[in-house]
């Protein structure tokens, strides 16, 4: 917390699996696990979508990782978990509340009244969205469905702990007590995944096709909609954090607002449909508790930044730097006062999975050369450690943050 408050640090934060987009996926975690000598435990697959590993404790310990996301904190009994079968074959534990059915060679997941939300095709290392709520709706009545549109959407269907909790008093009961006994348990700097999308909630609704065309052709729609989702996260906000609030240090929100070549929306697009609700709801979130505000956003959104930090945004991460604008330098010279640069810290594209472990930990030292000075710089890699990353090269990026 101290590199989020811009203070130079004792040593560098490190962030590995504190959030969804922090962590390393299982096919290559089980291969960690070996690497690093450590026989006990299962695989824990707690992200089915991105089939994403629990990181064990003893692992967070080896390397010295500063976070932990609030889902720890839950699905702690045994009956909680099911059996599964990684696609290469290494055994595992997903949540037991996602239902994954084979139909051929594909894993898919369907709705209750037996919409196929999401596919795991034959080959594939994880879930891809297959069900668009309102792709083919006419004109809406108010988007008063939302509730039931997002039960059909991937992402909210195929929930990660704590969910299947919900907002209902009961839920919020359960979410308030796993908070509170995970804070009594950990130093580590607690992550409330929290989402609240906007962009990326209209395409995941009406797919990314139709809900740019409405941003562009139908603007009078396109507000209507998101002024009703707004509301929609600001309830679902107020009951978040009267729950979790004073016990997280970090409230993600999430937006993949970017392209490897710069924003999917104009600088324009994004003041007039995204700014003003991003700082209602970012600003709500200050009111109710001291947590700071990141932002989950791939891609290069570098002509975006002035009006993000003007809306509120505190952290940024995964800080994609391999996109257009976005490098290392450029970002801390000119942002580095207003925002602290979570990620950013090993090139998953073109190093990490690909490059010997000395090119690996050459790359981290000269990225941590470039952010770190002054604070504002959590490391983490750029996203997610994919399935095919050797785990020599993990643990030589991890060991070079602080070396």
């Amino acid at each position: 917390m101290a590199a989020v408050n811009h203070c130079e640090p004792d040593r560098i934060p490190i962030d590995l699996g504190g959030h969804r987009s922090s962590g390393v996926m299982a096919i290559a975690y089980s291969k960690l696990k070996r690497h690093l000598g450590i026989t006990s435990g299962d695989i824990y697959v707690y992200d089915f979508i991105q089939q994403l590993a629990i990181i064990e404790p003893d692992v967070l310990d080896w390397f010295g990782v500063d976070t932990i996301e609030l889902g720890r904190g839950f699905a702690l009994k045994p009956e909680d978990w099911q059996d599964w079968v990684l696609p290469d074959g290494t055994p595992c534990k997903i949540p037991a509340a996602v239902h994954p059915v084979k139909t051929g060679n594909d894993w898919c997941v369907y709705h209750e009244d037996g919409t196929l939300v999401a596919i795991q095709k034959e080959g594939c290392l994880y879930l891809e969205q297959i069900n668009w709520p309102y792709m083919a709706t006419g004109e809406d009545a108010g988007f008063t469905d939302l509730t039931e549109a997002f039960d059909r959407m991937m992402w909210s269907k195929v929930g990660a702990p704590p969910a299947p909790i919900g907002y209902d008093p009961r839920g919020l009961q359960e979410l308030a007590a796993g908070a509170r006994a995970l804070r009594e348990s950990t130093d580590r700097a607690i992550i409330g995944l929290f989402g609240a999308s906007l962009l990326e909630g209209g395409q995941q609704l009406f797919r990314m096709d139709n809900f740019l065309a409405m941003l562009a052709g139908d603007k009078a729609r396109a507000h209507r909609f998101l002024d009703r989702l707004v509301e929609y996260h600001l309830e679902n906000l107020r009951k978040f954090l009267s729950a979790a609030g004073p016990y997280i240090d970090i409230i993600l929100f999430g937006d993949d607002l970017g392209m490897q070549t710069g924003p999917q929306i104009s600088p324009r697009t994004y003041r007039e449909f995204f700014q003003p609700r991003q700082k209602q709801m970012w600003s709500e979130s200050k009111r109710l508790s001291d947590a700071k505000i990141m932002l989950h956003s791939c891609g290069g959104i570098y002509p975006l930044l002035p009006g993000l930090i003007d809306a509120g945004l505190e952290i940024l991460q995964p800080v994609q730097t391999t996109c257009k604008d976005m490098e290392p330098e450029r970002l801390k010279r000119e942002f580095g006062k207003d925002l602290c640069f979570w990620g950013g810290g090993s090139n998953t594209r073109d190093i990490l999975g690909l490059a010997s472990p000395e090119q690996v930990a050459a790359d981290v030292r000269e990225r941590v050369a470039m952010f770190a000075p002054g604070g504002g710089f959590v490391f983490q890699q750029i996203h997610n450690i994919m399935a095919d990353v050797p785990p020599e090269n993990i643990v030589a990026m991890l060991q070079a943050v602080n070396a």
